[in-house]
């Protein structure tokens, strides 16, 4: 889990204008880190069965929203997948 702190940092540069907490963008960017915090855990703990269904769900929703961002826009995706070091 990440704390509010860290959260707000993500959102702060990710977002697309002042108030902007729901974009594609922020979404993908806050599960992104949520992702790689949840798999630095599931190194640590390799028998954590729940935890890692949890991190599959994430994946694949982070995929749902890639997909529509590159549906919408495919150049603030190609940008975005550059900027957090995702491939394609």
């Amino acid at each position: 889990m990440i704390s509010r702190t860290k959260k707000e940092k993500i959102i702060k540069e990710a977002a697309i204008h002042e108030k902007d907490t729901g974009s594609p963008e922020v979404q993908i960017s806050i599960l992104t880190k949520r992702i790689e915090e949840l798999s630095k855990h599931l190194k640590k703990n390799v028998k954590d069965v729940h935890s890692r269904r949890g991190l599959l769900a994430m994946v694949a929703n982070r995929q749902k929203h890639l997909k529509y961002l590159e549906k919408r826009s495919p150049k603030r995706a190609a940008a975005l997948q550059r900027k957090l070091g995702l491939k394609k």
